[in-house]
């Protein structure tokens, strides 16, 4: 079966009668200054309902405070398309659209709760009403990025036995291929991306890091296909009441970004390290932020370096957190405390996290050792259950009382957690382990390097060694390549632990990234390790 939706399509549907789900009414207060950190950790109590549907118990009841007058006059939801056009709706608009959506999912489509839907769509408004639709329906949502090939398609639908796809007209094709080969599927919806009209007439993790109240617009960058969008361009807001901002650019573009932070009241950002290393890297003279007051980042380190400029050049700190697609927020810097650039901070108060050695012993400060998050006796809530039908995946996670992140650090002496890099993004040459980010820091010093990306390259004689991957500063592009190479490297030497320098460096004309701006190291990786 296949469904073209279009803003018709939605107008004739009758709205379900009800929502899958039973709840209870239950409040949890939460401090937003953490000044007192240790104190508030201890006392942190998270009250679970027996039952619970976002849709229901976060939106709808969002619609009735926004009726009751109760709220800021904020959307709940603002889109911005590339060329200017806007699209806001109220948090009862919300409501309505998603549910003429879920009942698409319920009736049409035959779906019953706990079957799966796979979402591959760009950040158009099409996106969030999936989501909240799949919400409704208790239908469990599979995200998948718009840069999925084919064979990336075919394996998503197959491992993941998903009855309907929801994706554009421009992977329908890419769909259409492999769908006889997908023995479950069958229900495709296609989202038009046409201009229609009528659309622009229609708790609490995460609230500590991102400091949200019913007043705040936040700015979320991350790409619709990963877990990051789901926690601060869906979740996290919602919760706390506030306004979901969207910007639909098909790629990260500096100035764009800067005239969107300062043409909209966008109280609250959130971004990748190298999309702030790229934004500070721009002329931000002209650009006056009057709104904005929260900045923070995710995904990888950011460097000291870029946090000082953005300081200057705003007023305003960055908070970094830490997280992966099996947990929530887990460690960050919260409103109140020091913040330390390059760490992750502290562990949220949901979570006992410490750094292990290979035996699961908890090792003091100051030493690396592999990220952990207690799960014994009381598994934490937030943590995932299980991989789906892989158990053997799932047990390789646990060491004794642990739940292991498969990434590497340490923490200091005040408690602040430093992460130094993925477990395979470890370059283990000569007998020393070198994490990327503290090379990559210290090249960032050198005015001449405007972004790299550290990884491991093969070595006849060490095994691997450190290259550097560098995009040049303008003014650096005409220099002598060999004695910038020889400049750089004296300056890693001098900034950090000597060995660690880049025997390797190639200058390139720009780094693999992400659409929401995170390097890709493993394409990177890859690329050296192919050559052999």
């Amino acid at each position: 079966m296949e469904i073209l939706l279009r803003a018709k399509c939605f107008q004739r549907l009758a709205v379900p009668g009800s929502v899958r789900a039973v709840h209870k009414d239950y409040r949890i207060v939460t401090p937003q200054n953490f000044s007192n950190y240790e104190s508030i950790k201890q006392d942190f109590k998270l009250e679970v309902p027996e039952y619970f549907n976002f849709a229901k118990d976060v939106l709808d009841k969002w619609t009735n405070t926004e009726k009751a007058g109760k709220r800021p006059s904020n959307p709940a939801f603002w889109w911005v398309s590339g060329n200017g056009k806007e699209v806001r709706w109220s948090f009862e608009e919300l409501g309505s659209l998603s549910r003429k959506f879920a009942n698409i999912l319920a009736e049409a489509c035959a779906l019953q709760r706990g079957d799966r839907v796979i979402v591959i769509l760009p950040r158009i408004p099409e996106w969030w009403l999936a989501n909240i639709a799949c919400l409704r329906t208790g239908t469990v949502v599979i995200p998948g990025t718009t840069q999925l090939t084919q064979k990336d398609i075919l394996y998503r639908l197959q491992s993941s036995k998903a009855k309907c796809i929801i994706t554009n007209e421009v992977l329908a094709p890419a769909v259409d291929a492999v769908a006889s080969k997908c023995e479950n599927l069958h229900s495709k919806l296609i989202v038009s991306q046409k201009p229609r009209e009528g659309w622009g007439n229609l708790k609490e993790m995460m609230k500590f890091w991102l400091d949200l109240t019913p007043s705040d617009v936040m700015w979320n960058t991350s790409d619709t296909g990963w877990a990051k969008s789901a926690w601060s361009s869906v979740f996290s807001p919602w919760i706390q009441g506030a306004c979901v901002f969207a910007h639909y650019l098909p790629r990260f573009e500096p100035t764009s970004i800067l005239q969107t932070l300062s043409k909209f009241p966008i109280t609250v950002f959130c971004s990748a390290p190298t999309a702030y290393r790229m934004l500070v890297q721009s002329d931000m003279s002209s650009y006056k932020f009057k709104s904005l007051k929260h900045c923070v980042s995710a995904g990888e380190p950011i460097n000291p370096e870029v946090t000082e400029q953005w300081r200057n050049r705003t007023g305003l700190d960055i908070y970094e957190g830490y997280g992966q697609t099996e947990t929530v927020l887990i460690c960050g810097n919260f409103k109140g405390m020091k913040v330390k650039p390059g760490s992750m901070g502290k562990p949220s108060p949901a979570f006992d996290v410490k750094i292990l050695d290979v035996n699961g012993n908890v090792l003091p400060p100051g030493q690396e050792g592999d990220i952990g998050i207690q799960v014994l006796p009381t598994r934490p809530f937030g943590l995932f259950t299980h991989y789906v039908d892989n158990p053997t995946k799932t047990a390789s996670t646990l060491r004794g009382n642990f739940y292991i992140t498969g990434d590497r650090g340490y923490m200091d002496e005040d408690g602040y957690f430093w992460f130094v890099a993925r477990s395979d993004d470890i370059i283990l040459s000569s007998g020393y382990r070198i994490g990327p980010f503290e090379v990559e820091s210290a090249l960032i010093e050198h005015p001449a390097v405007a972004e790299s990306a550290v990884v491991s390259s093969p070595d006849p004689i060490r095994g691997e060694v450190v290259k550097a991957f560098i995009v040049l500063s303008p003014d650096y592009k005409s220099h002598d390549q060999e004695q910038l190479k020889k400049e750089i490297q004296e300056l890693v030497k001098k900034t950090t632990a000597p060995y660690k320098y880049p025997r390797k460096i190639e200058f390139i004309q720009e780094l693999p990234k992400t659409i929401s701006g995170k390097i890709k190291r493993n394409e990177l990786r890859k690329q050296e390790w192919e050559t052999i």
